[in-house]
């Protein structure tokens, strides 16, 4: 009996593999569990096309965020905080500061968890942070601090 492995299965394949197996174990254990399907052409068919579906979703998310790679690096974000004596602000910028700003300033939806401050920014100037874009792609932001 040939099944397709939906879930890596340990001693046998991974996901994507056609393999031949003993009728009780593949309609018992592997379909029973939901780990296989029954390789059929309308099966294996069906899922070269979910594949071929994720692949293209895939390249247009990388393409998105190659985009907004290059939005980012000629963006500049301005950000106005209280400042207290020697130029120095009350509390540090964060990194929810940050995602806020750049949504009301350039419209551009970045989560904070995505954002990140290496050293934290405490007083006024000039600042570039990473943003992790998702698939390895990271963006440089430049950020400049105005006291109030």
């Amino acid at each position: 009996m040939k099944v397709l492995l939906i879930k890596d299965v340990k001693g046998l394949g991974k996901t994507g593999e056609v393999k031949e197996v003993k009728d009780g174990y593949g309609k018992n254990f592997l379909v029973g569990k939901g780990l296989a399907k029954l390789a059929t052409n309308e099966v294996l068919n069906k899922y070269k096309a979910d594949q071929k579906k994720q692949e293209e979703a895939k390249a247009a998310e990388i393409e998105d965020a190659n985009a907004l790679k290059e939005k980012l690096s000629t963006f500049k974000l301005t950000i106005k905080h209280k400042v207290g004596k020697n130029d120095s602000l009350f509390g540090a910028i964060t990194n929810k500061e940050i995602s806020e700003e750049l949504k009301k300033q350039a419209n551009l939806d970045i989560d904070k968890k995505h954002i990140v401050v290496k050293k934290a920014i405490k007083s006024v100037g000039e600042y570039n942070v990473d943003c992790k874009l998702g698939h390895a792609i990271h963006g440089t932001l430049s950020i400049n601090v105005i006291g109030l």
